[in-house]
């Protein structure tokens, strides 16, 4: 379902020049980030990159060693969470068992004063939002997961809040129920217009819930991208390897060209400038065909629906995965010799170390 989103009415959010420590190490090492009100920006990155330590000095749960967290005009650094005017959704659910699903919704309205008729037209409203109407009266134990996380989202959007803080709220769901979910929360994300912040290792889910994609890495922000971008132009090695399924190729770069396979292809920005790289190319981005005397063999096939990937082992035992056209997948045997060839006009060319 395709929704037009609002005027975006949500507020600026700015991290500036953040500084977190836990002992010796660095969560955050100088991270500056600025959301445009009403954007989603997906937090993207491994264990350990810093990513749910931002999230929480953005929610008033951490304080930084230094720097700012600024919403709208507001300095909110030192203020304290209950007094800045965010929602947040976890990755465990967090509902009150001894609650309605309509109780649960209404529980922040509560604390903030709001008279008893306009708190449940506004939980029926929410529940409705997240197409929960029917199962107003439900406690959390008559939920399955994926309903217990559109009851905290209703809960959390209840409020009215100025940004929306989301910490991996999909992780605990099956495959199938998190992709439901996750196109859910954007929709309603762009109906509502709120400023949004979505915390994940899960670079699938970042790619298609955002309008724009930090990857962190060691406490920094390795790119802040539009997910098209960050995929086809990544800004160095360690993003390029994080996003997507990725080869590493051993080639040669001279004159801003790569020699790779036999053919030459053009070198993207912050490559290695000149002399041997191994070059980043996507399964996508390379073919195989059948042929006697192929350079290649094949080792290994996954049929993937639509699609299939293909393991193939070059002469020297470099083993390069290919994703190609199921019904070409069919044509291929164990075994048989295939010519493998880049069909990207350009590719990334990291350090050979």
């Amino acid at each position: 379902m395709t929704v037009a989103s609002k005027e975006r009415t949500g507020l600026e959010v700015r991290l500036e020049d953040l500084h977190r420590t836990f002992g010796t190490t660095a969560a955050l090492d100088g991270l500056s980030l600025t959301i445009a009100p009403g954007e989603l920006v997906a937090l993207l990155g491994p264990s350990g990159c810093g990513k749910t330590t931002a999230l929480r000095i953005v929610a008033g749960l951490d304080e930084p060693d230094s720097g700012k967290v600024v919403v709208g005009e507001r300095d909110v650094t030192f203020v304290s969470a209950s007094k800045r005017d965010m929602g947040m959704v976890f990755q465990a659910y967090s509902l009150f068992p001894h609650l309605t699903s309509q109780q649960n919704v209404e529980f922040g309205l509560k604390l903030r004063g709001v008279d008893g008729a306009k708190r449940s037209a506004k939980a029926r409203e929410m529940l409705d939002l997240v197409g929960l109407a029917e199962f107003a009266n439900r406690y959390a134990s008559q939920l399955s997961g994926g309903q217990q996380q559109r009851v905290a989202l209703a809960r959390a959007l209840a409020i009215e809040p100025s940004v929306l803080l989301l910490d991996e709220p999909l992780s605990a769901l099956d495959a199938q129920v998190r992709a439901q979910l996750r196109d859910e929360i954007r929709r309603i994300q762009l109906e509502i217009g709120t400023t949004t912040i979505f915390v994940t290792h899960d670079q699938e889910e970042a790619l298609a819930i955002a309008d724009r994609v930090g990857v962190m890495n060691n406490g920094k922000l390795a790119q802040l991208d539009a997910p098209e971008e960050l995929y086809a132009r990544p800004a160095d090695s360690f993003v390029a390897g994080f996003v997507g399924l990725m080869n590493r190729l051993p080639c040669n770069v001279a004159g801003g060209r790569t020699e790779l396979l036999g053919a030459s292809v053009k070198t993207l920005e912050n490559s290695v400038d000149s002399g041997p790289g191994l070059a980043l190319v996507r399964p996508e981005q390379l073919s195989v065909e059948a042929a006697d005397t192929g350079t290649a063999r094949v080792k290994h096939l996954s049929f993937l629906g639509s699609f299939s990937r293909a393991t193939v082992a070059l002469a020297d035992s470099t083993e390069l995965v290919v994703q190609i056209p199921a019904v070409d997948a069919s044509r291929l045997a164990l075994g048989s010799r295939v010519d493998v060839a880049v069909t990207t006009p350009a590719v990334f060319v990291a350090r050979p170390d």
